[in-house]
């Protein structure tokens, strides 16, 4: 009777074991591949010693995020406006590297096969993950609402868009011209993925497939945008003063105080009781840059008008370089009132030399009684 060593006997029984994880992993890989896809997401981040997993391919790829502005990306100064950020994926997969792996105790063709699936599993490479980003502003002119400034999405695939959505405010004394605004994005993306083999079924692991290694990138795009060139306007000068109870003549001056002509304009002044006017606005024509108009008003205060300065609003309409209306910031015009003058009607010239000659009368006659008195008063002393 032939004895077999224990030794030998032990190396039998490991084998076995051993043949029968790896038909079960096989089995996973090839016959019931969704089953490790369902569970992959959470399991194959598991941190597995490279003891235990094998790598079988170098994929030659990442995501490529790429960012533009939807609609026009020119605005006005002033303007508060909703920014539409489209970001874009644009990775691809430049190719594989077969690298020397391999496991002992499995024939090459399955091996292969299993080599292939990795393959597979590589191409999620240029899928960006957990993507972060936060519009800024490196510029005073233009100023990011930080409600809602922070936006993620979860996951971005190769060939595939999103839409980003901020609010910025671009202020009234911009200058015209070109800007930048910036991007940060943070995201991950699969760096590599290794196979795992069948000496994890002694750790107790046996539903991973695969161990996922991610990188985390974080770049900055850059966004640009317009600021429109318009007409600005500024009131210079006033001459004239306002009377109570009379029709007066106001001149207003107006400067282009910006790069633009302002076309076919019309100065227009709006006026409030106890001031009234029977036309409002007056044709200036072009207004070039650095140019002044000048508008005359015709203007009535009412007789019991309150005497002080009066602030009245103007403004400007002109045609842009689209032939569009606009119309200006609303201007500030100081206008004086002055009391009506007192004068003399020749009723009242007339009644006055009436009374003075009156009194001439009295005093004349007080005089003469004066006098006869005296005389009589000295015929008496005779």
């Amino acid at each position: 009777m032939i004895r077999v060593p224990i030794t030998k006997i032990r190396q039998r029984n490991i084998k076995k074991i051993a043949t029968f994880a790896l038909i079960l992993i096989i089995v996973s890989v090839t016959a019931l591949p969704a089953l490790g896809e369902d569970d992959d997401d959470e399991n194959n981040f598991i941190a597995l010693d490279h003891g235990y997993t094998v790598d079988y391919y170098k994929c030659y790829g990442a995501p490529v995020i790429q960012a533009s502005i939807t609609g026009d990306p020119e605005f006005e100064r002033g303007e508060t406006a909703d920014l539409k950020i489209k970001i874009a994926n644009a990775g691809a997969i430049s190719g594989f590297k077969r690298l020397n792996a391999n496991q002992k105790r499995i024939n090459d063709s399955i091996e292969e096969t299993i080599a292939l699936k990795e393959m597979g599993e590589e191409e999620e490479c240029t899928t960006a993950k957990d993507i972060e980003a936060t519009l800024q502003s490196e510029t005073k002119y233009i100023e990011v609402e930080s409600t809602g400034n922070f936006q993620n999405l979860e996951e971005l695939e190769t060939g595939h868009i999103a839409l980003l959505s901020y609010t910025i405010k671009v202020d009234g004394n911009a200058p015209a011209g070109n800007y930048e605004l910036l991007l940060p994005v943070t995201y991950q993306y699969q760096s590599n993925v290794r196979t795992v083999t069948a000496d994890a079924v002694n750790l107790g692991i046996t539903d991973v497939d695969y161990a996922r290694e991610y990188k985390t990138k974080t770049e900055t795009l850059k966004i640009p945008i317009s600021i429109k060139s318009e007409p600005k306007f500024e009131v210079t000068s006033v001459s004239g003063n306002l009377v109570q109870g009379e029709n007066k003549v106001v001149k207003v001056t107006y400067k282009n105080t910006r790069e633009t002509v302002a076309k076919d304009a019309f100065a227009r002044i709006i006026v409030m009781s106890p001031l009234s006017t029977e036309k409002a606005t007056v044709r200036l024509g072009d207004i070039g840059p650095g140019e002044e108009k000048t508008a005359s008003f015709e203007i009535k205060a009412d007789s019991d008008a309150t005497v002080k300065k009066y602030g009245v609003n103007s403004e400007i309409k002109y045609l842009d370089d689209d032939g569009d209306t606009k119309f200006s910031e609303s201007m500030k015009v100081d206008l004086p009132l002055k009391a009506t003058e007192q004068k003399f009607s020749i009723t009242g010239i007339a009644i006055l030399l009436i009374i003075v000659i009156a009194l001439y009368q009295i005093v004349s006659v007080h005089r003469k009684r004066n006098q006869n008195d005296e005389n009589v008063s000295g015929d008496e002393n005779e």
